[in-house]
């Protein structure tokens, strides 16, 4: 069976390095995106279980992105964890009316991330 997949969609580079090394411990399979066109491209490419997807986006923002991959019904089981800085809790609600699954606050502590990756990948 494959290694279960993390698809990382943010721009910040320290962010995108830190967690592409957790993800790549925790025994996943790690494809980076740096923009919303880019996110798209990888899931269409293969589409990955969890996505850990940054609201604030070059091109196509998190929002948008995540209305686009839940309007593909070949994309359901595809899990959406936005990325939202703190203290934005407009935000958060706005990404889970928008059919994200959760949400972490930056700055964000590593071991969260890690857990609640590998709650959605139990199949949610």
């Amino acid at each position: 069976m494959a290694p279960q997949s993390v698809l990382v969609v943010d721009d910040e580079p320290n962010i995108v390095l830190s967690l592409q090394f957790l993800m790549k411990e925790a025994g996943f399979d790690v494809r980076v995106a740096r923009d919303g066109d880019e996110a798209l491209e990888a899931i269409q490419e293969a589409p990955p279980d969890v996505i850990l997807l940054d609201v604030m986006l070059p091109r196509r923002d998190g929002y948008e992105l995540c209305q686009t991959i839940r309007a593909n019904p070949e994309w359901n089981g595809i899990r959406i964890i936005m990325l939202t800085a703190k203290g934005r809790e407009i935000e958060q609600e706005k990404g889970l009316a928008l059919g994200a699954d959760d949400y972490i606050t930056k700055p964000f502590s590593t071991r969260e991330v890690v857990e609640r990756v590998k709650q959605y990948m139990g199949g949610g």
